[in-house]
């Protein structure tokens, strides 16, 4: 694949010292994880009330367990693409350079990102309803498991009718407001706040990048847009950085 760039991205690129790099479910489905709204998306077979919803865990936390044990199960088995890596590498070049995501499959981590700022939590992770302590346990003893305080574990992901965690939005908003250059990454753009934040960006005279399969909601915000799959475009990306990088 090749991909001519414009003179004006080559420009933003040069020129960026503060980078935010957000990204949605088509990320992940280049891995291989089924998309929230795609034909294969996950609530086209359940109904989200009956397994994603607090009330759900409360009447049923067994069910639940059960249901995000499975997924845990298939999205261990599933690797960071391209993308995923050309993203770790992307960082190193930037003086400051934050990652958002609305994916919960921990896959940005597995790769070797650092200090992501995760919207919408992380499958992978549990979260005492009791205490608040975070684990990364996977053997259980009982389902549902039980924290040392005794207090129910739950999936640390947001369900819904919950608020997104206030450091996250903070953070995301923050970073949103002072970058110079703004990557949105295969995602639908209708999903807020999440999709609200390149368009805070552009506000701020950021440039913003858009890479999709398809267009979105957002491409009419950005400056660049990019048809096709990040995991074949970033790698081109972050091989012009680099010259760019070296040049300087």
């Amino acid at each position: 694949m090749e991909i001519e760039f414009s003179d004006k991205f080559i420009r933003a690129l040069k020129n960026a010292k503060r980078v935010v790099v957000s990204t949605g479910a088509g990320v992940s489905a280049e891995s291989g994880v089924s998309t929230f709204r795609g034909e294969d998306g996950l609530w086209k077979k359940f109904k989200p009330e009956e397994l994603a919803t607090y009330e759900a865990f409360e009447k049923n936390p067994k069910l639940v367990w059960e249901w995000y044990q499975h997924r845990r199960d298939i999205i261990n088995k599933i690797k960071p693409n391209p993308g995923h890596y050309a993203i770790v590498e992307m960082a190193r070049y930037f003086k400051r350079f934050h990652l958002v995501t609305q994916n919960v499959d921990d896959l940005h981590r597995e790769a070797g990102s650092n200090d992501i700022i995760e919207l919408h939590g992380n499958i992978k992770r549990n979260r005492c309803i009791n205490c608040g302590t975070l684990n990364y346990e996977v053997e259980f003893e009982q389902i549902p498991p039980r924290c040392v305080c005794g207090g129910k574990l739950r999936p640390d992901v947001i369900w819904f009718g919950e608020l997104l965690p206030l450091e996250a939005l903070e953070r995301a908003e923050d970073a949103s407001k002072t970058c110079d250059l703004f990557f949105v990454i295969g995602t639908s753009g209708v999903v807020q706040p999440a999709a609200s934040f390149p368009i805070i960006a552009t506000r701020q005279g950021a440039f913003v990048v858009e890479i999709n399969i398809e267009p979105t909601e957002l491409t009419f915000v950005a400056n660049e847009h990019f048809h096709g799959k990040s995991g074949e475009i970033l790698p081109l990306i972050v091989d012009k950085i680099k010259t760019i990088k070296e040049k300087i």
